[in-house]
């Protein structure tokens, strides 16, 4: 049995002097060493923001920027550390990143995501590529008009960060790097000065620069001239996806996506009841979708339709994840719906009309033209997005 060995008793004295020494500054360091910020304590530090250009393709729209929120270069970095910084969150363990990764097109892959408590969300995190364009609403139903207000929300939502904007304040305002970063980006003369809403400015110019490539497949086909790059079933796809064979001069039916996912983004930036439930009234939808932001009976079940850029990369599909392939999403429409009242009337036309069949019904589509349309959609697969490394995480 091995001996046991007694310190001295003046020793003890010794020790528990140097460790009483030794915890000071770790209290001093989690109740903030400074609670009363100096006023001016920042202004030694250059206040030089340079104007920050966001990079589009050619044929893309012009971006709006607010006038009260100018892209600088100091304030995308700044809102770039806060996307990926799990300091937003009550116990520092999930950041905006945890659900909008680059590898999923600022997806997180799952069907719904996970906060700080093991909760999770009823919703899929929506991918956040041309988010800048966003009109109408952001997220699934709309509830926030601008991307410097949907930036807020997460941090004191429940089911995510489950934290309290003044708690962050708080842990930015003692931070040793983020004082000085908010200084750079807006011009605060000192700490007491950092504010979520100009956390919630400096996020929402990082995701302004989350824009398109213009390199997919797609777009060198469409906008730049490539005649000769879509094999046989990528160009029937096309065709079908824009109801276009009439034009073409080819016996293909129409698979009516644009009507809902049009333009160069793939996007119509407007909210649809999809035919995904049948239910026997408007009020039997699980989830009331943007009937929730309007109260209007008729916007029960509806929901944003996502860009299908990089669609690809951002399964699973629909609002709470439940297809998890392309394939299944393509077997879903061409179904043509479940007949609820406020669906889509596009959604039941879907494949060449039924000869004698009154009202007029449709075929939907076959193997072979579903499968078009799959390769179709993979053709707007954007890596040199997913890769610029300006939008990685800078802590890495």
């Amino acid at each position: 049995m091995r001996a046991s060995y007694q310190i001295p008793k003046r020793n003890w004295l010794i020790l528990c002097f140097f460790s009483t020494i030794a915890l000071v500054p770790a209290c001093n360091k989690d109740n903030n060493p400074n609670p009363t910020p100096t006023k001016g304590d920042l202004e030694d530090i250059p206040y030089n923001p340079q104007a920050y250009t966001i990079v589009k393709p050619a044929h893309f729209p012009e971006i709006e920027v607010p006038k009260d929120n100018p892209m600088t270069l100091e304030g995308v970095q700044l809102g770039r550390r806060l996307f990926y910084d799990p300091i937003l969150s009550a116990d520092s363990s999930i950041s905006c990143a945890s659900c909008h990764l680059p590898k999923g097109s600022f997806t997180d892959n799952k069907a719904t995501s996970k906060g700080i408590d093991g909760i999770n969300g009823r919703r899929s995190a929506m991918s956040l590529l041309n988010v800048a364009y966003v009109k109408n609403g952001l997220f699934w139903d709309g509830r926030s008009p601008s991307l410097e207000d949907q930036a807020l929300r997460p941090v004191e939502d429940p089911v995510e960060m489950h934290n309290s904007w003044t708690k962050v304040v708080e842990k930015l305002k003692w931070n040793k790097d983020y004082p000085t970063r908010f200084r750079q980006a807006f011009g605060i003369n000192d700490r007491s000065e950092i504010t979520k809403e100009l956390a919630a400015k400096a996020m929402a110019q990082f995701e302004r620069i989350l824009i398109s490539s213009g390199n997919s497949k797609y777009d060198r086909f469409k906008f730049k001239g490539e005649n000769n790059l879509f094999d046989d079933e990528e160009l029937d796809g096309f065709i079908m996806f824009n109801d276009d064979a009439l034009n073409q001069g080819v016996n293909l039916p129409d698979a009516q996506c644009f009507h809902c996912h049009g333009g160069i983004l793939n996007t119509g930036n407007n909210y649809f009841n999809n035919g995904l439930d049948s239910v026997s009234n408007l009020d039997g939808f699980k989830d009331l979708g943007r009937y929730l932001v309007t109260t209007n009976n008729s916007d029960k079940g509806k929901f944003r339709a996502p860009t299908l850029r990089n669609i690809e990369l951002s399964a699973p599909y629909m609002h709470d994840g439940r297809f998890k392939t392309l394939e299944e999403v393509v077997d879903h429409y061409s179904k043509n719906g479940t007949g609820v009242s406020n669906e889509d009337p596009f959604i039941r036309q879907i494949g060449y009309p039924i000869q004698g069949s009154n009202p007029i019904k449709y075929t939907g589509l076959t193997p072979h033209q579903k499968q078009s349309i799959v390769k179709f959609l993979k053709t707007l697969t954007d890596t040199d997005f997913v890769n610029n490394p300006d939008i990685q995480n800078p802590f890495n």
